[in-house]
């Protein structure tokens, strides 16, 4: 769940019919090369190709110049003059390198979520995009070391064997290495299979076995030796990555290659540099571009229905969140995020890849660390679970009852000043949420309006005093100058209240890992107390009776329909399931 079921402000965004893109068909596929440049660009850098073409009608926009199949359905491709051929499947803008050196065109759109990582990399590169300071060794990156990482492990898996559309399992925890690791296997065309390091041996074989995994990347030798035994007898595996830690600590793992993070990159890189030596004998492919619709990512989920199901989310789905998350997190180049979350989570993933491609720096901490991050990092956006906001309220609270008497008299009495405050101006600006379904009368909300304006008047001086004395103290403590965006459960109204009072911004939001995760969200500039927000865009957001599918008026319990590019392609193995929470 990304949040309390409450009814939303609004019903309905803009229409799904916006799915497709303003200039460029999202169910077109782009050419490569054009018909002119084909033969001669792809035979001088596959000497052992012979090239099939089709006709194109060339184009330039945006200062690139680029071609459009005439033909619906059009992929240009190579054909070996031997009968072994590879199929590798790429993503389109982020390995555009390969392909473009002699006139191929990569589209300025993108189709697959690795795509984003060559955008923000000529953006933001020099500027730092990862920082994760608890690992051994400890990790900083730029955006252009990151792109350069991730192409790297991306070759590397191809070296040693991964193929299109094959499952590996990523059981890992949250540090750069995982992101490297997860946007590599994404970005082969490949499918990861994620879960953490601290879930059963038995939930953990589970999942590799429904999901019909070949291999797995694992976060630590600790993990790899509580689940040796039981894989070895019980599954196939085609190797092992080690994201941390020595090889030299992991127990027996019979024939089972096994490769460390670094051995990875520096497979990729040797591949990567050989690749573009013309020289070279080069393996025979079939290039194919990753589609949007292609199976990015398997999440299992045990909702509340028994066995855990795997969620099949698609390139398509995690970029509608990607480019649809601006106006709930206005994020700026520079811009500092606090990353604590499982990133298996939906909503942890998508948060991340969308705050990637707006420059910000992603420090990773962990629960034990995040009181001493906040203060010395002070970021601008947290994303987390209620769980952590309640510790915070609960920490400054505790901080309060500990100070001496007159302190503590003072804190409270401002802090009690400015919610009586707030609940007033929620009142006099119109974003005083009730159950009541009975609209008051005309006088009634004139008089109500009124006195909440002068009540409110009146508290206002003593509500700033308050922000000098006593919240800017909170503040520089916890950082968080922007907002923290709350989800994977209900916020409890005390502490939202709480932090709206001493003028900590906290957004809730909804949503479902089937759903990519988010549906619903509050906005910095509508952010309204008791609500989970309004339907991000493109979304078809209604709560309906149980029974007979009847739209709810506010206020009504009941089901919760969603439509729009965001909502899973099914779950695996059982597409036909109905999913409910």
């Amino acid at each position: 769940m990304f949040g309390a079921v409450v009814n939303p402000i609004s019903t309905v965004s803009s229409s799904a019919s916006a799915n497709q893109m303003a200039t460029i068909s999202v169910r077109n596929n782009l050419v490569l090369v054009s018909s002119s440049q084909c033969g001669h660009a792809l035979q001088f850098l596959f000497s052992n190709y012979k090239f099939r073409t089709r006709q194109v009608f060339l184009g330039t926009w945006n200062g690139r110049r680029g071609g459009f199949p005439l033909n619906r359905g059009f992929r240009v491709f190579c054909q070996s003059k031997t009968e072994e051929m590879q199929i590798r499947r790429y993503s389109p803008f982020l390995e555009s390198a390969f392909l473009d050196r002699n006139g191929a065109f990569v589209s300025g759109e993108w189709h697959a979520v690795p795509d984003i990582w060559r955008s923000s990399a000529e953006r933001y590169g020099d500027h730092v995009a990862l920082t994760d300071p608890y690992h051994d060794p400890p990790s900083s990156m730029t955006y252009k070391q990151l792109e350069e990482e991730i192409l790297d492990f991306a070759e590397g898996l191809r070296v040693v064997g991964v193929k299109p559309e094959e499952k590996i399992a990523l059981f890992a925890d949250n540090s750069c290495r995982w992101l490297v690791a997860d946007q590599g296997i994404m970005a082969t065309g490949a499918i990861n299979v994620v879960r953490g390091s601290r879930s059963s041996v038995e939930e953990l074989l589970q999942i590799y076995d429904h999901s019909e995994s070949v291999a797995l990347a694992v976060d630590s030798p600790e993990l790899f030796n509580r689940i040796a035994e039981a894989f070895s007898s019980k599954v196939v595996m085609k190797f092992v990555i080690l994201l941390w830690g020595d090889k030299s600590s992991l127990a027996s793992g019979g024939k089972i290659p096994v490769f460390n993070y670094r051995e990875i990159l520096d497979l990729g890189r040797e591949s990567r540099k050989s690749a573009h030596d013309f020289n070279d004998a080069r393996q025979q492919y079939v290039h194919e571009a990753i589609n949007s619709d292609d199976i990015a990512t398997l999440v299992y989920t045990s909702g509340t229905t028994g066995n855990p199901k795997g969620v099949m989310l698609t390139h398509r789905n995690l970029l509608h969140q990607i480019k649809n998350l601006w106006d709930v997190v206005p994020a700026e180049v520079g811009d500092r995020f606090l990353s604590m979350l499982p990133p298996w989570h939906a909503y942890e993933r998508a948060c991340e890849y969308f705050i990637f491609t707006y420059g910000i720096e992603q420090v990773y901490t962990t629960v034990r660390n995040l009181k001493d991050d906040l203060r010395h990092y002070q970021p601008n956006y947290i994303i987390s679970v209620p769980l952590v906001y309640e510790t915070l309220y609960s920490g400054i609270q505790k901080q309060i009852s500990t100070s001496s008497a007159a302190r503590k008299f003072i804190a409270l009495t401002f802090i009690r000043i400015s919610l009586a405050y707030m609940e007033f101006k929620r009142i006099y600006e119109g974003t005083y949420l009730t159950r009541n379904q009975k609209q008051p009368s005309y006088l009634a909300s004139v008089y109500d309006w009124l006195w909440a304006r002068i009540v409110a008047a009146i508290l206002w001086p003593l509500h700033m005093l308050g922000k000098k004395l006593v919240y800017s103290k909170i503040h520089s403590a916890i950082g968080i100058s922007k907002a923290g965006i709350s989800g994977g459960g209900s916020l409890p109204p005390h502490v939202d209240k709480f932090f709206e009072a001493i003028g900590v911004k906290v957004q809730n939001g909804y949503g479902l890992t089937e759903t990519s995760p988010v549906i619903a969200a509050r906005r910095p500039n509508c952010n309204v107390l008791g609500s989970v927000g309004s339907p991000i865009r493109h979304t078809e957001f209604k709560v309906v009776e149980s029974e007979t599918g009847e739209v709810l008026l506010p206020g009504s319990t009941g089901i919760v329909k969603v439509r729009g590019p965001q909502v899973m392609k099914g779950y695996y193995k059982n597409s036909r399931k109905i999913f409910r929470t």
